[in-house]
């Protein structure tokens, strides 16, 4: 009899040895989860959206200028120019432009001759 106190200690001392934390054993996995807690009046946060939507798909987006030929960057034409910048006057990017890396370069140098000649302003404070 003695023998099997000594199994059973051994078997019940060795996972409180593993065991290095105060935390309660992990529940076994089940289907239900915790019950949702209803909102709060003062909640910032959206409601989450259903799950299991299809892909959003945004338009791709293309290079003005590679599409209509015509179309010239000239850095005397501030109305073009300014379609490419933000309201703080910085360069927009091509991800957010569309345009290709051989027009944004030649967007970017007709950005900054215009702003030397003066043609637009280099921060919004240095606006006319």
């Amino acid at each position: 009899m003695s023998e099997e106190v000594k199994t059973t200690e051994t078997k019940t001392a060795a996972p409180a040895a593993t065991a290095s934390t105060d935390r309660p054993a992990r529940p076994a996995a089940s289907g239900d989860r915790r019950p949702a807690r209803p909102a709060a009046s003062g909640d910032r946060r959206p409601a989450r959206r259903p799950a299991g939507g299809g892909r959003f798909q945004r338009r791709r987006k293309f290079c003005k200028f590679c599409a209509d030929k015509t179309m010239n960057i000239d850095h005397k034409d501030p109305v073009l120019l300014g379609q490419f910048i933000t309201e703080r006057y910085k360069i927009l990017p091509s991800r957010v432009t569309g345009t290709c890396a051989k027009h944004q370069r030649r967007l970017t140098t007709a950005i900054k001759r215009a702003r030397v000649l003066a043609l637009l302003s280099f921060t919004p404070l240095h606006h006319d």
